[in-house]
């Protein structure tokens, strides 16, 4: 049974049949009417694509069917691979991008870690007790042995008041003479620790510093300006560092000196002259560990004046070089344990 067409499949073909004609018995017209058949075709075929006018025109006109369908299929070809090239470029645009935000999040992830380790390896070491540095006076100024000689004639030297401060008298300078033990410093502190008791190192510096120095500060302030600088050390006095830095800061000359060459004569003049040493002792005649003292002159008879932070007593007896020289701090850090100090020359 042949089936039946639709009106617009019989109006599509009709209208075929009438552009053959034409073009058969117009010759002449035939490169004028090749565009408007062109044009028809693809209407047709845009019309027809999908519907049930190209399956008739397929079965009834194979011939006119290809000639319908390439263009329709040449612009489905272009329209597709532009649309496939569209997708892979956004396809490698996003795996390139996730590609870089991957290896962005790994790098932040590693360095999140090392932070975190780092901080672990930080909050351990503050729980743990610091241990004992090396370069410290130990601030004990209780001493193991008592003194070996009586005290001074006050002639030669003695304490006095004179506009409310105490003096040392004798010796190459009178030194303003500070005492870390007094009551009225009982309650003082140095960074956390007593300055009674660890505070030899501020006060031994206080005594050179307004002797010497233009300007005068008592232990308080001085201990106050060593924690701020950094020369306090936690339960165990002061860093060694101490002196030079403070001689520094109040503009006095600080010149360490080599006890293993050090000429006996050279010393006496120079504190026979107005200079001070600043001597580190360890346990004897002074301390039972480190303990700062100065050396501030010398006597007829070439014994050696001291000013003792933690003793009057000590500071009024004359001693021997020799036992000085022997109880000694053996540490050989910044300068220890003997600097000279002075005042700067003009």
């Amino acid at each position: 049974m042949r089936r039946q067409t639709s009106p617009g499949e019989e109006r599509a073909l009709e209208e075929l049949r009438r552009l053959k004609r034409r073009s058969k018995s117009s010759p002449g017209k035939k490169r004028r009417s090749r565009w408007g058949r062109y044009i028809a075709l693809v209407l047709l075929g845009a019309a027809c694509i999908g519907g049930v006018e190209l399956a008739a025109c397929r079965f009834f006109e194979p011939a006119l069917y290809e000639r319908v369908m390439e263009p329709v299929r040449g612009t489905a070809y272009w329209a597709t691979q532009t649309a496939g090239k569209a997708v892979e470029a956004v396809c490698r645009a996003g795996a390139a991008t996730a590609r870089k935000t991957g290896e962005a999040a790994a790098v932040l992830a590693e360095r999140a870690g090392a932070a975190g380790e780092a901080l672990r390896d930080w909050m351990e070491e503050a729980a743990l007790p610091p241990e004992p540095p090396e370069e410290t006076d130990s601030a004990l100024a209780q001493p193991e042995l008592s003194p070996p000689k009586d005290f001074l004639d006050p002639l030669i030297s003695d304490l006095i008041w004179r506009e409310g401060k105490e003096i040392l008298t004798g010796g190459g300078v009178e030194v303003v003479y500070f005492n870390q033990t007094d009551e009225d410093r009982a309650e003082q502190m140095y960074g956390s620790d007593p300055l009674s008791t660890h505070g030899c190192g501020p006060t031994a510096m206080a005594m050179a510093v307004s002797s010497l120095a233009e300007a005068e500060v008592d232990p308080e302030d001085l201990a106050a300006f060593c924690v701020e600088r950094g020369y306090w050390c936690k339960g165990h006095g002061s860093y060694l560092s101490v002196v030079q830095g403070v001689a520094e800061a109040y503009g006095l000359d600080c010149e360490p000196l080599d006890v293993e060459t050090l000429e006996a004569d050279d010393l006496y003049l120079r504190l026979a002259t107005g200079d001070v040493a600043v001597a580190l002792m360890t346990k004897g005649h002074f301390t039972k560990g480190g303990h700062f003292i100065l050396l501030r002159g010398t006597t007829l008879s070439g014994e050696i004046l001291v000013a003792d932070p933690a003793s009057r007593d000590r500071s009024l007896i004359p001693w021997d070089l020799s036992l000085i020289l022997e109880e000694l701090s053996p540490s050989r850090h910044n300068g220890a344990p003997l600097w000279v100090l002075s005042k700067p020359l003009e």
